[in-house]
């Protein structure tokens, strides 16, 4: 009888340690493969569970508080889900690396940036930031916490310069990304923080361009050239690529130099996006050079438009 006791203990013990372990299982698939201790803890694992699962390769410990289950992952989103766990509750990643997970900036920088409102030891392989965030200042992207769109730009302009907030807030427009706060609001809200006034000042460019036609972008550049000694480019020419015709806005075929006039009213939708990158591709593949020109940068740089194209063009 104690026998058959202690064989139905073994069992029943047994059988919750398979319901935790598929518990935490699904808990890891929802988390890029990785859980932190303190989940773990939440779901009723115990440190003696917690070390045999380690010894047995279970868990796999990828920082001092976050475990891989089963094999470990390297990819990107692994490594920021990871850094988001190890910094601690309610932290979300945050600045270059929101960006990059919203798809604003290409992830290149190694340092992963996570923002919390608490204090916290730093981690390795991790920036820490300190900041309190409302609730519609966060959101969750593709599993990760992350902080908002607005938000994330909001943070850039703090850690970014002037071009680099610039391409991400255009690429967040062609993309047409949207998000519960709108980037005005965050700016009503934070009017002093730092980065709003760079984030203003875009703003204020962009409402200015917005109605700029093609017409107007062409009139100016015609203009700038004519007051220049450059010589002269074929208009809206033909050009045949690798069996397909395209027309160009500006061609000086002997340099073999394309310049593309970028507008918000031909160039400012997703379709116009792709199919403007597209053919960029296809002509720098045949050896040709295409520069992009905006309304903002004959307005405020013409001298270092005519410079750069003055370099291309010998």
């Amino acid at each position: 009888m104690a026998d058959a006791t202690h064989l139905l203990h073994v069992e029943h013990e047994e059988s919750s340690s398979d319901s935790l372990d598929r518990l935490v299982g699904d808990l890891a698939e929802r988390q890029h493969g990785l859980v932190a201790r303190r989940q773990l803890s939440a779901l009723g694992m115990g440190r003696g569970a917690i070390a045999d699962r380690i010894a047995r390769g279970l868990l796999r410990r990828v920082s001092r508080g976050v475990y891989a289950v089963g094999h470990a992952r390297t990819d990107l989103r692994a490594r920021w889900m990871a850094a988001v766990l190890d910094a601690g509750p309610g932290a979300v990643l945050s600045h270059r690396s929101a960006a990059a997970l919203w798809g604003l900036l290409p992830a290149g920088r190694a340092e992963i940036e996570v923002t919390r409102s608490a204090r916290a030891r730093p981690r390795h392989g991790a920036l820490l930031h300190q900041s309190a965030l409302e609730d519609d200042e966060v959101s969750v992207l593709d599993a990760i916490p992350v902080t908002s769109l607005a938000r994330t730009l909001l943070d850039l302009a703090v850690v970014a310069g002037r071009p680099e907030v610039e391409q991400a807030f255009n690429e967040a427009e062609v993309r047409k990304l949207t998000d519960r706060l709108s980037v005005p609001e965050l700016l009503e809200r934070h009017p002093r923080r730092k980065g709003a006034r760079t984030l203003n000042s875009i703003l204020r460019a962009k409402d200015y361009s917005r109605g700029i036609t093609k017409k107007e972008l062409e009139r100016r550049f015609r203009g700038l050239l004519r007051a220049s000694d450059l010589p002269r480019p074929r208009h809206n020419a033909p050009l045949a690529v690798g069996g397909r015709f395209f027309e160009v806005d500006c061609l000086w075929a002997e340099q073999r130099l394309v310049v593309e006039l970028d507008g918000r009213a031909v160039h400012g939708t997703p379709r116009a996006f792709e199919r403007d990158r597209e053919r960029d591709r296809l002509l720098v593949a045949d050896g040709w050079r295409v520069v992009r020109v905006t309304w903002l940068q004959l307005r405020d740089e013409a001298p270092a438009v005519l410079a750069d194209l003055r370099r291309l063009l010998r």
